[in-house]
């Protein structure tokens, strides 16, 4: 097998919604994803023994990999051996920020091995292997835009976002997801997104009508001290022309959306001499 490599694009989430604790020990979730131009590279050949992965960018994890999970799932799947593979990550995108790194990648790897080994495999079943690690994997399989329901794994296709560039900033502390979902409460009043707009707009194309509905229900469960700092990151965007801005995911990582006319680089400047992680990216489209 001749080596061949993928992009794994990130994702932010324009709207996210929390509904509450499923039986499953899940929560069900209601949100608006999008996949971004900002990525990582996986490759992928046979060598070597097993399953090995190596990275530059980020340190690996001891013992199994998501990854190595996956690709056993993948194997399993299609009823054959798994041969000796070597898989390559090159990262760019942040770690445990809320944009879907990891997810990303392991989709991205589960798009090389569908490629080379299973063909005929159909999106949907290459998204149910990916819904065996993580409950992002099969948006972050899929790509493009989506409404995500259930646990983040039940998806529907949206009309693409219109033109705009984002700007995404994250600050120099992480918000590991399981943590962030043990503060949630759902007594009493909350912060609800407006996903039904948001999706109305988007079969509107109007960019204007899902930027006023951007936003995020894990913003209303941070502490303190790292809500001044969400907050410093989406003044910054704002005053410097984004439509919206939003924190993505779980967080920390910040978005701003910018309208196609409106240069982002003053924004992109000013976040670059207090973040050391600061990206530029724009919508991308579907991956399978």
């Amino acid at each position: 097998m001749e080596r061949s490599a993928q992009a794994a694009p990130a994702k932010i989430n324009l709207a996210l919604d929390i509904l509450g604790r499923r039986p499953d020990g899940y929560h069900e979730m209601r949100m608006v994803m999008q996949t971004v131009s900002l990525c990582d590279t996986v490759a992928l050949e046979e060598a070597g023994e097993g399953f090995t992965l190596s990275a530059r960018g980020i340190e690996l994890p001891s013992g199994k990999t998501l990854e190595q999970r996956a690709a056993e799932a993948f194997f399993a799947a299609i009823g054959r051996p798994q041969p000796p593979l070597r898989a390559t990550l090159e990262k760019r995108t942040p770690a445990y920020a809320g944009l879907g790194g990891g997810s990303a990648d392991v989709a991205a790897l589960l798009r090389l091995l569908r490629e080379r080994y299973a063909p005929g495999m159909s999106r949907e079943e290459l998204e149910a292997v990916g819904g065996q690690i993580g409950s992002d994997m099969p948006f972050c399989v899929r790509g493009g835009t989506a409404l995500a329901e259930g646990r983040g794994d039940l998806l529907t296709d949206l009309p693409p976002l219109p033109d705009c560039r984002f700007v995404i900033c994250k600050p120099d502390f992480d918000l590991p997801t399981g943590p962030m979902f043990a503060r949630l409460r759902f007594d009493g009043e909350r912060f609800r997104p407006d996903v039904d707009g948001m999706v109305s707009a988007l079969k509107r194309g109007d960019l204007t009508g899902a930027a006023k509905r951007v936003g995020n229900a894990f913003e209303t469960v941070l502490n303190p001290e790292e809500r001044r700092e969400i907050d410093r990151i989406k003044e910054a965007l704002l005053r410097r022309g984004a439509l919206a801005a939003a924190m993505s995911g779980s967080g920390p990582a910040v978005f701003g959306l910018f309208a196609p006319d409106v240069d982002p680089a003053g924004a992109l400047e000013e976040l670059k001499r207090r973040y050391a992680q600061v990206f530029a990216a724009e919508p991308a489209g579907r991956l399978l």
